[in-house]
Order: structure tokens, then sequence, then C-alpha cells
């Protein structure tokens, strides 16, 4: 072998080498969707087989551990997040190839904003974000097309955002008459807060607004209901429920809540 065909010969392994030790230094933020693992995306499912370490929080570690067997995963409760996020880039920093996973989207009140913003302390770690199904899209299927035309998507949870910006938000996506997704309607500590929101609501939609509900989305237990928004005032609703409120145009339709396009003749 000549000696230029060794130096480029070397060239190529220190390349290699030098892409080789980049991969490793990988944090991968998945979105898993809904939770079913068939309702995870192909990009979602093969990003989790490349790594050796995946992160989250305990619930949505559940649902998906028994698919990825031979995983080291790392769990936090509830209200850790910013140290959740911080062991997962530490540990990616160490040289393994690591994934938060989010239920639903992972930029959709998931970690991928958080990630992001604290990777300034990890310049080694590369971040990357793999989007996944958010329960406004999954709920919405489930109920049939309540989402048809412009929608607001927004949070009843007040431990980041004060009620009285919820509020605020609230009352401007009423006013504009946009379908609203709600997430987060209910909790142990929140248990009226769905009712408030309805309340707030009927000061700019019908009592007989279609609505609808689905629990548990792509998880045991799924149940979805149709309703008014006079009924769903006082609907039961917990942190597993995604809540959907039509507008002046939503209807019934063979059982499905639907909000027109706006098609001619249909």
């Amino acid at each position: 072998m000549h000696m230029q065909d060794k130096t480029i010969e070397i060239e190529k392994v220190r390349d290699k080498a030098v892409k080789e030790e980049a991969l490793k230094k990988k944090l991968y933020v998945v979105g898993i969707g809904p939770g079913a693992y068939e309702q995870m995306t192909i990009r979602a499912a093969q990003v989790l087989e490349e790594c050796s370490v995946i992160a989250g929080y305990t619930v949505y570690i559940d649902l998906i551990k028994e698919h990825f067997p031979g995983r080291e995963f790392l769990t936090t409760p509830m209200r850790q997040e910013k140290e959740r996020c911080l062991m997962a880039l530490e540990t990616a920093s160490r040289g393994k190839v690591t994934a938060m996973i989010c239920s639903g989207d992972s930029g959709v009140y998931g970690m991928a904003g958080l990630i992001l913003l604290l990777a300034a302390g990890f310049p080694d770690v590369e971040v990357e974000v793999i989007p996944g199904v958010t329960a406004a899209l999954s709920g919405g299927a489930v109920l049939g097309a309540p989402l048809g035309h412009d929608f607001a998507v927004i949070s009843l949870s007040d431990l980041l955002t004060p009620m009285e910006v919820i509020e605020k938000r609230l009352r401007a996506a009423a006013e504009g008459d946009f379908n609203i997704c709600l997430y987060n309607p209910a909790s142990r500590k929140r248990s009226d807060y769905l009712k408030r929101a309805c309340e707030i609501l009927l000061e700019y939609k019908a009592e007989e607004t279609v609505c609808g509900l689905v629990r548990n989305i792509g998880r045991a237990g799924e149940h979805m209901e149709i309703m008014t928004l006079k009924q769903l005032k006082d609907a039961p609703a917990d942190m597993f429920t995604t809540v959907f409120i039509g507008n002046r145009m939503t209807k019934e339709a063979g059982g499905r809540m639907v909000t027109p396009r706006g098609y001619k003749n249909v």
C-alpha cells in the first residue's frame, strides 16, 4: 500500500471514530404518542431501539418498557421535570445514547423545550427532537373529526401558568369561535377546573354547542362521550381525559363529533 493510500485509510478511520463519538453523545427527545405501542411513529420506535438508556416519567416508562427490553430505564415522579432532564443530559454526556420520552408529542406540553434550554450547559451533547401524535389528534380521531377547522389547544393545569392567564386564553378562543381542545382538565387537586372553564365558555358559546371527551386515549379503558357544553360542565374528568369543545358549526353525525371544513352542499 502506498503512503498516500495509507494516509487516506488513516483519515477514514479517524473520521469514523469522530462520527461514532459524536453519535454516542446523543439525546433524543421522543414523543411516544397516546400510549399504545402501535400508535407510536415508526421513527420514534426506531430511535428507542437505538438507545441504551431511556428516561421519563414513571407512568410513561411503564407504558413502553416491555417493548424495549435490555435498556437502562431512568425515572422520576411528577414535578421533577428539571431533575429528569438533567439526568438524561448527564447520561448522554457520558457517552450513552439516551432518549427522554414524553407522552403525545415531545414539543406539546412535553420536555423538548426544557431539554433544549438546559442543553446549553452540555455543549458536547447533540439533542434531536422526535415528534409524536399529541392527544388533540389521537383523541380527535376517536371522536371523529372535531378539529376540522381552526382550533386552539389550552391546558387547564395551573402548575406553571397562572389561572388568570388560562382564563384569558379561554375567553379569547371562545370569542373567536375556535374549536377548543383542553388538556389536563382536572386532577384530585383541581376537580372543579373544567366546570369553571365551561362557565367561561358559556358566556360566548351556546349551551347546545357539541362537545366531546376521551379518557385513556390509546390505552386500556379508552372511553369517549359526546355531549353538549351544558352537560360538559358537570362531566367527570381527570388528568388522562382530553376535552373537545366545538364551534358554532360543529355537529354530531352518526355518533361522531364533526366540525365541517366548509365544503358546499355537504
